[in-house]
């Protein structure tokens, strides 16, 4: 865990969804600051409704900013070291959290199958085919100006 820790705070991770069942103490990561969320849902399948309204809150939380500071609604690449970070994971990182990433992707304007496509050249074999047809036919949600940086 110690190794993850440093990962984190490298990357200024605040909040770690775990969308599986929990497999460590989420204690050491509470100690350094960092919000663990349980959000679990089927393996293969695709989020029910009440996660999906959770995960966009978070990223709304954590990725709201005020339009006067920023640039197009992204945030400074000076200010990288200070963005916030969510790490979101599953078992094998396969299906789950993919999808959540998808979906936050495709909420800020992404085209589903052009997200597919970018997680799947970053994740070799994620999402399977009846996630993909989830996020095919995923409908945006009209939510306020959130901009986020999946890296």
């Amino acid at each position: 865990m110690s190794r993850y820790i440093k990962e984190f705070e490298r990357w200024n991770v605040t909040d770690v969804v775990r969308c599986c069942e929990a497999t460590y103490s989420q204690t050491l990561l509470n100690q350094h600051g960092i919000q663990v969320h349980d959000w679990t849902f089927s393996d293969g399948a695709p989020p029910p409704k009440c996660v999906i309204d959770e995960w966009l809150d978070l990223i709304e939380v954590r990725f709201k900013h005020s339009d006067k500071d920023t640039d197009d609604h992204f945030y400074n690449v000076l200010d990288k070291q200070q963005q916030p970070c969510i790490a979101a994971h599953c078992v094998a990182g396969l299906g789950r959290a993919p999808v959540l990433v998808a979906i936050a992707l495709i909420e800020e304007g992404m085209e589903p199958l052009d997200s597919i496509a970018f997680i799947r050249s970053l994740r070799k074999g994620s999402i399977n085919n009846r996630q993909l047809k989830y996020l095919e036919n995923y409908k945006r949600r009209k939510r306020s100006s959130v901009s986020c940086c999946i890296s």
